[in-house]
């Protein structure tokens, strides 16, 4: 982020806040949708982050941390839209929102999809959240920790926890007649 623009928005420039805003949108309704799993709370929760954002921003003492504030903002909002809703048992698609199975194996790559989709589902939104931010929003380790004011350990430990409660619903959805696993479950071995 240009911290130039921050430090102007800071200082009430409608211009430079759209500018920030317009910049993070896309990521934002990304990373929203992920978590909550439907589009109108996803978009909910970005415009209240981003309301929150342009409310709370004279507040914000380092603008080089305008970003994982934002995200954390955001994750918050999402957080709220769960709750008052309780429709978070619906799993984000990890990859791509609207992605089409391109291998020419397509009902394969629509099964491992709904797999990976029954895994997910049985996650807390607390562990979606670390899975999304990291894995989705491809941010690293320590920033989630920040996004989510969290110690980096307990993001280490969330995402550990997460990931092998992941790995376990997929093996458990995946176990065939004759004992096999699916093609899903050799990626994350």
């Amino acid at each position: 982020m240009d911290t130039e623009l921050v430090q102007r928005a800071r200082r009430g420039d409608r211009d430079a806040f759209a500018t920030l805003a317009t910049d993070l949108y896309a990521r934002f309704h990304r990373v929203a949708y992920s978590v909550l799993r439907d589009r109108e709370l996803a978009l909910d929760a970005v415009q209240t982050a981003m309301l929150a954002a342009w409310r709370e921003l004279p507040s914000l003492r380092d603008p080089g941390r305008f970003e994982a504030w934002a995200y954390r903002l955001l994750i918050h909002a999402c957080y709220a839209e769960g709750r008052k809703r309780q429709r978070l048992r619906h799993l984000p698609n990890l990859l791509h929102e609207e992605a089409e199975p391109t291998a020419f194996d397509e009902v394969g790559a629509l099964a491992d999809r709904d797999q990976l989709e029954r895994a997910f589902r049985f996650l807390s939104v607390d562990h979606r959240a670390i899975v999304v931010l990291h894995h989705l929003a491809d941010q690293p380790l320590p920033r989630v920790a920040e996004i989510l004011g969290i110690p980096e350990g307990t993001a280490r430990s969330r995402l550990h926890r997460a990931m092998s409660q992941l790995r376990a619903g997929l093996e458990a959805d995946s176990r065939t007649a004759d004992g096999s696993t699916s093609a899903i479950m050799e990626g994350f071995r």
